[in-house]
């Protein structure tokens, strides 16, 4: 990016000492905070790249998976917080690749930049929504973690992330914590890994992006609970015309 921003494989280096420590300092404060349920941690992977997809629905998303998972974890992050010398520097020290959301070569960038984190055999982060949904419901995933796993042959998990929308809704600037009158719980799953392997070297293969984003944004919706709505979320929280799903898999309806 323009601004110097770190965006692409050469200037990346992906979640290191400073997440670590972070991790340490934070991890017993926010358990102090807020009350965590964790299932399925067990599934992710010891050593090597797998790309993890959460739902998106607050601020702390990103936060709270970060402190939960036993590895770093190097996350896409609008690159509108990069908007201070200290966020360029403090927020690619911590794992974010920031990304340029007007699409283009600028996304291309952050792209490349998550494929070399994988190919370190380290851990991704990526909303398939692309943005938070501000109503709570879930929207039609977009194909960046798709074509990230075919190019480098890693697992996707599905993440579903349930309670931090209670905790700091969309607009709020303050969570909301454990005093007596709050009881603040997040849940965490991971799900199955779904294994692209059987799609190999297609990873040009429009259909079969949304084949596998749709088996994805399936897998979010049982570990969440959420209505799903076959259109994409946008930045500003209004949708394009789309049909709301409640009971039907994302797989089965029209791309």
């Amino acid at each position: 990016m323009g601004d110097g921003t770190a965006t692409n494989s050469a200037e990346f280096r992906g979640a290191g000492a400073l997440q670590r420590r972070v991790r340490r300092v934070a991890r017993p404060v926010m358990k102090s905070l807020w009350r965590f349920d964790l299932e399925g941690f067990d599934r992710l992977p010891t050593t090597g790249p797998a790309i993890l997809c959460p739902n998106h629905v607050s601020f702390l998303d990103s936060a709270f998976l970060m402190m939960s998972v036993p590895r770093e974890i190097s996350f896409v992050g609008k690159a509108e917080y990069m908007d201070s010398w200290k966020t360029r520097t403090l927020f690619p020290a911590m794992g974010m690749i920031p990304i340029d959301r007007s699409g283009g070569d600028k996304s291309a960038a952050a792209l490349d930049a998550a494929e070399a984190v994988l190919r370190r055999g380290e851990l991704f982060g990526i909303f398939p929504e692309g943005t938070r949904s501000r109503d709570g419901m879930l929207y039609k995933g977009r194909t960046g973690a798709a074509r990230l796993a075919l190019k480098v042959g890693c697992p996707i998990f599905p993440v579903g992330i349930v309670g931090t929308r209670e905790i700091q809704p969309p607009d709020a600037v303050v969570p909301k914590v454990n005093f007596p009158r709050f009881n603040m719980r997040c849940s965490i799953r991971i799900g199955a890994p779904i294994d692209v392997a059987r799609y190999a070297d297609r990873d040009a293969d429009h259909m079969v992006l949304r084949e596998i984003t749709d088996e994805l944004m399936f897998e979010i919706r049982e570990l969440t609970g959420q209505q799903y709505r076959n259109t994409y979320a946008t930045k500003g929280g209004d949708v394009v015309s789309g049909q709301v799903v409640n009971g039907e898999s994302p797989v089965a309806v029209s791309p």
